[in-house]
């Protein structure tokens, strides 16, 4: 045996700083797999782009330049960062009430130019920030403050699947679907964002990354049932895997 000392220590390009997320949200995972994924590619200067929603802070958490869109246009704003300032690295990063209710045009634009970006979304089922409202991903008779007998599907339709949306588009070089409701499938999460990064920064094109996330707080569950509930009933709808990995 070895008597060298394990050292567990945060990535460099983490901030020190106490977390606003609620216990068992996973937006905190997700940040932390941007800046280990940004830690090993090398990458020094990256600018992320957060609109409306719960990661509105998410550049106190990383050593890196942040700019706050207006809700949903985070795609338009990340397109001319880019395109000014090409050798930047730049990160969409966005809910699923952002991405796909008022930002879906957005969405599907830059997408569709094949801007050179990268886009991470986090997909929990629910607007989490504003009150718990129900989201364009919101499941089949889930409730919510404005679904409180369920969501409906003859009502409001059924639960907008983002990759496989944006995977009917030409432009799109990479585009997978993770979770990060347990330890396995957040390494496999780490490897997507860092794919979707390597992208960008070898100029491939556009990449789109969703993240399957948890809400206790607004699906009124304890944080252990909320991985369960995730697991259970987020996955079978949007199933994870990989749907384009373009080599340009």
């Amino acid at each position: 045996m070895s008597n060298e000392e394990i050292v567990y220590k945060k990535s460099p390009s983490m901030m020190e700083r106490e977390t606003h997320y609620c216990p068992g949200c996973t937006h905190g995972v997700v940040h932390k797999l941007i800046a280990e994924s940004l830690d090993e590619l090398g990458v020094e200067d990256a600018i992320v782009v957060a609109p409306v929603g719960c990661a509105v802070l998410i550049y106190d958490y990383m050593k890196l330049d942040g700019v706050e869109a207006a809700h949903g246009r985070a795609p338009a704003v990340a397109t001319g960062i880019k395109r000014v300032l090409s050798d930047k690295i730049v990160i969409s990063y966005q809910g699923d009430g952002d991405l796909l209710a008022i930002g879906l045009g957005e969405t599907i634009h830059a997408a569709n130019r094949g801007e050179n970006i990268t886009v991470i979304f986090v997909n929990n089922a629910i607007y989490g920030m504003t009150g718990g409202q129900m989201a364009p991903t919101t499941m089949p008779g889930q409730k919510t403050t404005t679904s409180q007998s369920g969501r409906m599907a003859d009502d409001v339709g059924l639960p907008i699947r983002a990759c496989e949306l944006i995977n009917t588009l030409e432009k799109p070089v990479y585009i997978e679907r993770v979770s990060c409701h347990n330890g396995a499938n957040i390494l496999k999460a780490k490897k997507a964002i860092k794919k979707a990064l390597l992208n960008q920064k070898e100029g491939k094109g556009y990449s789109f990354v969703e993240v399957l996330a948890t809400c206790p707080t607004n699906w009124g569950l304890t944080p252990k049932k909320a991985y369960d509930w995730l697991e259970d009933t987020m996955i079978p709808y949007y199933p994870l895997g990989n749907f384009r990995d373009q080599e340009v």
